[in-house]
């Protein structure tokens, strides 16, 4: 195993390598590592650990040029990525939903801590964050939870040389228009939250990384 000097020079050569690409090479992720980044994914933490998420791996050649046509932020990445992603919030995640009940029923079978569980998680969203009665702030809490993911599967790629990029650049009403049309996602408990592609740059970055000083971002109080 390396030791931990090695691991995190490899990390932060990894972190400046990575930028993000809107043009890609014709070269194919192999299997194994495109289901190693979906694994991470999977892995990631996620707010009560809730996976308020799905990722869907977008192949189908029509529906791409459907979602480009709405999508100016990721036309390049479309037509080019090895593999594109689409990252998929749950709306259902308020603390009384079925969702939230079977998912935490799943991993906590005794009922009275269940039900205990879920008054804590009750105030939570009430009082705490104030998400509970505001449709929008849910779902906006669950996307952020996808965030991460998204965050550790980029990562992951830059670690062992693929290149990424996150996609925000899209009508999303329009986007999920188009994703319940073809059946992808359920309207009633999902939309769109997120779109990265992966793949292997077609350029390098015509400027180095640039970043605030660490004493603009990072402080100790």
């Amino acid at each position: 195993m390396l030791d931990k000097e090695t691991i995190k020079a490899e990390i932060l050569k990894s972190h400046h390598f990575r930028h993000a690409t809107r043009k890609y090479t014709e070269e194919l992720i192999p299997q194994e590592d495109i289901d190693f980044i979906l694994e991470v994914g999977r892995l990631s933490p996620s707010s009560v650990g809730l996976e308020p998420w799905r990722f869907v791996v977008l192949e189908d050649k029509e529906l791409k040029q459907k979602i480009s046509n709405v999508a100016w932020g990721a036309k390049k990445q479309l037509a080019t990525a090895s593999h594109f992603v689409l990252i998929i919030a749950r709306t259902d995640v308020r603390f009384d939903s079925d969702y939230f009940y079977n998912h935490f029923k799943a991993r906590v079978p005794d009922t009275e801590k269940l039900n205990r569980m879920i008054e804590i998680y009750e105030e939570f969203q009430t009082d705490h964050i104030d998400v509970a009665n505001n449709p929008r702030a849910l779902f906006d809490w669950s996307s952020k939870q996808s965030y991460i993911a998204l965050g550790n599967m980029m990562s992951a790629a830059a670690q062992i040389g693929i290149d990424s990029c996150p996609i925000e650049g899209f009508d999303y009403q329009k986007v999920n228009a188009l994703l319940t049309e073809a059946g992808v996602i359920a309207p009633d408990h999902e939309a769109i939250s997120v779109m990265v592609s992966f793949g292997y740059r077609y350029y390098e970055p015509k400027v180095e990384k640039v970043r605030k000083d660490r004493e603009q971002v990072i402080s100790w109080f």
